[in-house]
């Protein structure tokens, strides 16, 4: 994993620090080309570099505080012809008010349906001569007029802004094109033979010889503002659409909150809650921030956030999510991050990074797009130039030109990556998986090695109770209870797990309302385990060293029962009173349900798995038999510092590997893998480091997110394959005469709408 973040911006040529960034809500863009004209641009200034998406209309920009100021960037791409601002935060009072976009989207629709209604019987009238009648071409200009100079007014607008700039983009394209078309019919008609009463003539689907003074090209100009206005719209509608997930995930929170306050509850907007303020929360309602609940004990829906069905049971001390819904009881929980600080807010941060971000095949796209307009303009000169040399027909010629123009629109190959990677990024967010940037895609198809972290990651890195092996003549029951009352004062992991299987045990036997009994003169023995006095007994629990120091030894069947223990994996504990040996408890880490099954999918993927863990190798081989792993894949006794040196390891035997880890001592892993998963339920310093989060402690979900970047990333290869096929098929079909440019019309909208439909597929991804 490179050690830039995917999604930053490309390193400038000036040596000044870029010390400053700011993302530009850009305006006005209508193709990759006007993307790939402010990029070029802002990356001119001293002290900057940016990378502008056009999917996203956003410009994300690294700059030195010290030569520039934001002020400086936005005016610089108001000069380039386009608007910029700084997006406004979001408040949660405006969650009701109408989104700019769709209002937008709205307009286009209007302008569309407008277009339409004026441009279908000059369409027909023109294609069909039957329809013809006397005079039937003044009625098409007085129809095609309104939608050509109306209709078409935002290409027209954007093509002049972008000839005062000296530039030429997909607005040039089709502005030329259809005012071409409409000029030559004005001609035709006014100073030709085309408005003489009586005129017919039929619709060709290539650019047939005629006479150019009676030939109208109405249904061109025309059909061909509809039809690109059709591609914008539904272009338009399918971003919205892949963008939802986002604008989704960002809304999920809590609109207000009830606070206590000096005993009562106070109803405050959400943005005003702190840290450290407790809040209620009744059944039915979400979560207002991250925290910890101190009071309660309900089952939270965390659905929306991880895409886990299964309500997760919360108490006293545990930690909570915002967003989340209580399906339980009433619970008050303390705030521990609130603002832009929570979970929720991270979340939808890492999703738009990664869709504002640029893969590297997608910098080629936008290079191409930059000097492709420029060149279909030569090409479509040098058609006209060659048509008319070659068979001195000016209306063939000009039909073969326009159709270059129309059909040549490099729409496709702007939005072959980026709604992709809209959608795929989006639909990861909503199961809970969240992709860093779009160069993990391309990792996720190379890597064939993955190493699992155990504790935490396979395991639950919870210790828990599994055996209690009494000795001859003694109570199991009574062993537990009186062993499990002695841990219950210790802090110890493995005192806890026997303290919670005694409690579990008590409860069961006695009911609810059973408890432990009381430890007096209790004491901690360092490195060797605990004593005190139990309802008169004095108790040892602890390592074998601890009794044989007090001159107790372990009766053979003991012994025996504790080395077997251990032999599986497990930890023994020995417990005594009253001068002998009593009994052994034995507890283990436990293996996730879902790991074994984990296992098999990321085999099922391809994929090598390998298991880390600085425990014994004895517990390690023990999980590894558990979930899958082959005895040669495990690496065990392994310090925290060393698990990098692992990762290296198994890159220098030429493997491609994935590290999947949630504690700190698995960020310097993440970091060195080539692709780093970092479990959501682990360190901040884990997530940092992983290429991609898996919200839920599930190691399913592993599997999941590498399925869904490899088909995030054919979908993405998929759409540039077609984008790039498209324009080269297409341009020499269409100077060789073989299109009518309305057909090329409708084939450039057809493509746009065909690669922002293929990524929208990736929505239905499980």
């Amino acid at each position: 994993m490179n050690s830039a973040t995917p999604d930053s911006p490309p390193e400038p040529a000036s040596p000044l620090p870029l010390d400053h960034h700011v993302e530009l809500t850009v305006g006005g863009m209508t193709c990759a080309s006007c993307a790939a004209r402010i990029e070029k641009k802002l990356n001119r200034m001293e002290g900057v570099a940016a990378t502008v998406n056009y999917a996203t209309e956003k410009a994300r920009i690294a700059y030195d505080g010290g030569t520039v100021g934001v002020p400086d960037l936005i005016a610089t791409v108001v000069k380039t012809g386009y608007t910029a601002e700084e997006p406004a935060p979001p408040a949660a009072d405006d969650r009701d008010a109408e989104d700019p976009a769709d209002l937008e989207l709205a307009a286009l629709r209007q302008r569309l349906l407008v277009s339409a209604v004026l441009a279908t019987p000059v369409i027909l009238l023109s294609m069909v001569p039957a329809l013809q009648f006397d005079n039937w071409q003044w009625l098409s200009l007085t129809l095609a007029a309104p939608v050509v100079v109306w209709g078409a007014l935002p290409f027209h607008r954007a093509a002049w802004t972008n000839l005062r700039h000296g530039a030429a983009t997909m607005d040039t394209l089709v502005s030329v094109g259809t005012l071409a078309a409409f000029g030559w019919s004005l001609w035709a008609l006014f100073f030709g033979d085309a408005g003489m009463p009586g005129m017919r003539h039929g619709f060709d689907l290539t650019a047939g010889r005629a006479d150019g003074a009676s030939t109208v090209y109405l249904e061109v100009a025309a059909g061909v503002t509809v039809f690109i206005l059709l591609g914008r719209w539904l272009e338009a509608r399918s971003k919205r659409k892949a963008g939802a997930a986002l604008r989704a995930l960002m809304e999920l929170g809590a609109t207000d909150v009830a606070v206590l306050r000096g005993g009562s509850e106070v109803r405050i907007p959400v943005r005003r809650l702190a840290a450290g303020d407790r809040f209620v929360v009744r059944p039915g309602e979400k979560v207002a921030t991250d925290g910890t609940v101190v009071e309660g004990s309900s089952a939270l829906d965390a659905s929306m956030l991880t895409g886990e069905s299964v309500p997760v049971d919360v108490g006293p001390g545990d930690r909570v999510t915002g967003a989340t819904v209580n399906a339980g009881g009433r619970i008050v929980v303390e705030a521990t991050r609130v603002g832009a600080d929570t979970q929720l807010a991270r979340m939808a941060r890492m999703v738009e990074d990664a869709q504002n971000g640029k893969a590297q095949v997608q910098r080629l796209a936008d290079r191409i797009s930059a000097v492709f307009v420029p060149v279909v303009l030569l090409i479509a000169l040098g058609t006209l130039v060659t048509w008319l040399l070659v068979t001195d027909d000016p209306t063939a010629a000009f039909t073969a030109a326009v159709a270059v123009l129309i059909i040549a629109c490099p729409c496709a190959l702007g939005l072959a990556t980026p709604t992709a990677l809209m959608v795929g990024t989006g639909r990861g967010a909503q199961l809970g998986i969240l992709i860093k940037g779009p160069e993990v895609l391309e990792s996720t198809r190379r890597v064939d090695t993955v190493v699992l972290d155990k504790t935490g990651t396979v395991t639950t890195g919870r210790m828990e109770l599994k055996d209690v092996l009494p000795a001859a003549g003694v109570d199991p029951t009574e062993l537990l209870r009186l062993a499990g009352a002695l841990e219950h004062a210790s802090e110890h992991p493995i005192a806890q797990a026997v303290a919670a299987g005694a409690q579990a045990a008590g409860s069961a036997a006695a009911g609810a309302g059973a408890g432990l009994p009381e430890v007096t003169d209790f004491a901690n023995v360092p490195g060797l385990g605990v004593e005190g006095v139990v309802e008169g007994r004095k108790v040892l629990v602890g390592r074998e060293k601890l009794l044989t120091g007090r001159g107790y030894e372990l009766p053979p069947a003991l012994a025996a029962a504790k080395a077997a223990a251990e032999a599986s994996g497990r930890t023994a504990v020995a417990v005594a009173w009253d001068g002998e040996a009593r009994g052994v408890l034995t507890v283990a880490d436990t293996v996730k349900d879902t790991s074994a099954e984990a296992v098999a999918r990321l085999r099922a993927l391809g994929l090598v798995p390998v298991l880390l863990t600085g425990d014994n190798r004895a517990v390690a081989d023990a999980v590894a038999a558990e979930v899958g792993i082959g005895a040669g894949e495990v690496y065990a006794e392994v310090l925290p510092e060393e698990k990098a040196d692992v990762v290296r390891r198994l890159q220098a035997q030429g493997r491609i590997v994935a590290m999947v880890g949630d504690g700190v001592n698995d960020a310097a892993a993440l970091a060195t893998a080539d692709l780093g998963l970092a479990m959501g339920t682990g360190t901040d310093a884990a997530i940092e480091a992983g290429d991609l989060t898996l919200v839920r402690g599930d190691l399913r979900v592993a599997a999941d997110a590498i399925r869904l970047s490899r088909r995030t990333l054919t979908t993405i290869k998929g759409n540039l394959f077609w984008a790039f096929g498209y324009n080269v098929a297409a341009l020499p079909l269409a100077a060789a005469g073989l299109l009518n440019p309305m057909i090329a019309g409708f084939a450039m909208a057809f493509s746009s709408v065909f690669v922002v439909t293929n990524s929208l597929r990736l929505r239905t991804f499980t």
